[in-house]
């Protein structure tokens, strides 16, 4: 006669269900604290999927628009700068020609203007980052001031031709069906300069010019620097303006970048909410899915061993 095990097949049928039960509670959590995500796969998000992927792709959009904006912020931070030298250059040229008149004096007003044209020449062929013309619009590949010399701009037929810039200024995409435009053109903004320099040079180079010739103005050398004042503050003018102008566009630019900002942290927040495990109450469901599987391992190897000796009396 054999002795039976006191268990039944349907209690180590219920057992060894509860192990596959814990064992897989347990790799799930595993699986969660080791990648920090809630599931590897769509399967395990379920009816999530859609506003998952709907976040994510918000996200980067912002991101995208954030990494653009940012590019034209740094251009408009430079032209800043820029366009600030160009209006203190436009000043000392206004300053040079009525310090002139005012003192009866023009032998060091050609030195200035050269000094004054070197300067220019070289803002407004300032290449970005890209090696670009920054000031040449849509002709970007060429130089959008086209005279090395101050000798060479005196010579032109007009001032326009000392221009090479295109005519449309870059824009930036900041957002879904908004742009802001960021670009300066060379001619725009530098045209009235450029013209009070050519005036100078021009009447300097002529037949009544000379101005370092001789310690006082003549009558026509006085008369033609008294007609040019207003010009030369008109050129001033126009570059301070273009200035404030680019400081707008530069708040602009801020102001949308900081939005782009806020969007990506809310998008990406709502993509963490869904995909990302909240990580202590992860690692506390893995100890407790590690106790139940361990319990129930020893329960069944236990129960295994129990047959009807374990209850009969001792001899």
């Amino acid at each position: 006669m054999t002795i039976e095990r006191a268990s039944t097949a349907g209690q180590s049928q219920y057992l060894l269900q509860q192990i596959q039960v814990a064992a897989k509670n347990l790799d799930k959590t595993q699986a969660e604290v080791a990648s920090g995500k809630v599931s590897t796969d769509y399967t395990g998000l379920g009816g999530q999927v859609a506003a998952l992927e709907a976040a994510r792709t918000a996200a980067n959009k912002a991101d995208a628009y954030q990494s653009n904006t940012t590019v034209a912020v740094n251009q408009a931070d430079l032209q800043d700068s820029q366009l600030s030298s160009l209006s203190d250059l436009a000043n000392q040229l206004r300053q040079a020609i009525t310090t002139s008149v005012a003192n009866n004096d023009g032998t060091t007003l050609m030195t200035t203007a050269q000094g004054i044209f070197d300067q220019v020449s070289q803002i407004l062929n300032t290449k970005d980052a890209n090696g670009n013309y920054l000031y040449a619009g849509e002709n970007d590949t060429q130089p959008p001031l086209n005279v090395t010399s101050l000798s060479q701009l005196a010579a032109l037929p007009s001032v326009g031709s000392a221009f090479s810039s295109g005519t449309m200024k870059k824009s930036v995409m900041v957002g879904d069906g908004q742009s802001v435009q960021v670009g300066v053109l060379a001619s725009d903004v530098a045209t009235g300069l450029m013209q009070t320099l050519k005036d100078v040079a021009g009447f300097d180079a002529g037949p009544s010019g000379n101005f370092a010739a001789q310690t006082t103005l003549t009558q026509a050398q006085s008369t033609f620097l008294t007609n040019e004042i207003p010009t030369s503050v008109a050129a001033a003018t126009a570059v301070n303006n273009a200035a404030a102008a680019n400081g707008f566009v530069y708040n602009q630019l801020k102001d949308a970048s900081d939005h782009q900002s806020t969007l990506s942290t809310l998008y990406k927040g709502f993509v963490s909410n869904i995909e990302d495990v909240d990580m202590p109450t992860a690692i506390s469901q893995l100890n407790q899915n590690q106790v139940a599987l361990q319990a129930a391992l020893q329960v069944t190897s236990q129960l295994s061993q129990v047959t009807l000796l374990n209850y009969l009396p001792q001899a």
